[in-house]
């Protein structure tokens, strides 16, 4: 692996560089990091673009909702890491990320690292461990005192992109730990930062 890596928080300056890395089609099926950002029912009522829009203005409101990844000046990486009251999907009562205790979904000290994105040509190559390690350094740095993962133990293949919440043993090798298990193979996992 490259060693000039380095990882820096999405702010408005460098959304060139988030679009940059995520392409016309919006990474993931034109999902441009919106899938636990919007509920379901309004999610499904925007296209690509709408999708973008609503990330472009997240951004730009700030604070930064994740962390870019660099070789060099060149984005590879990406992991939305911050507040879970940021992420309705991710808090929905019906779903395997949803919270132990229904005030942490509020609470803007308990964080969640819901997503991550890779260059395709750097999948497969460790990048994630790097990614998460700067994310669980960020959340730290800007009061999150529990950080929770919604991982998958494993896909078919290494390098899918079914691999967007991370797999379990990024999150193992991190410190984190499994705190439920409402789904075979999808842990619900904490790490305490405090």
């Amino acid at each position: 692996m490259q060693e000039d890596f380095c990882a820096r928080p999405l702010t408005p300056d460098r959304w060139d560089e988030f679009e940059a890395l995520f392409g016309s089609q919006g990474a993931c099926y034109g999902c441009w990091c919106t899938y636990f950002r919007i509920a379901s029912s309004e999610r499904k009522l925007l296209d690509g673009g709408a999708k973008k829009t609503f990330m472009r203005d997240r951004v730009l409101a700030g604070p930064p909702p994740g962390m870019l990844g660099y070789f060099g000046d060149t984005p590879v990486a990406w992991v939305q890491v911050g507040p879970r009251r940021e992420l309705p999907q991710w808090n929905s009562p019906k779903v395997v990320s949803r919270p132990l205790d229904p005030e942490d979904a509020d609470d803007p000290a308990v964080w969640a690292v819901s997503c991550f994105f890779m260059a395709p040509k750097q999948r497969g190559q460790g990048l994630s461990h790097r990614m998460l390690s700067e994310a669980i350094i960020f959340a730290g740095a800007n009061g999150a005192n529990t950080l929770e993962a919604c991982p998958i133990d494993r896909t078919k293949q290494s390098k899918s992109v079914g691999l967007y919440v991370g797999s379990t043993r990024i999150f193992e090798a991190a410190g984190f730990s499994e705190v439920a298990l409402r789904k075979d193979g999808r842990p619900l996992m904490r790490l305490s930062l405090a």
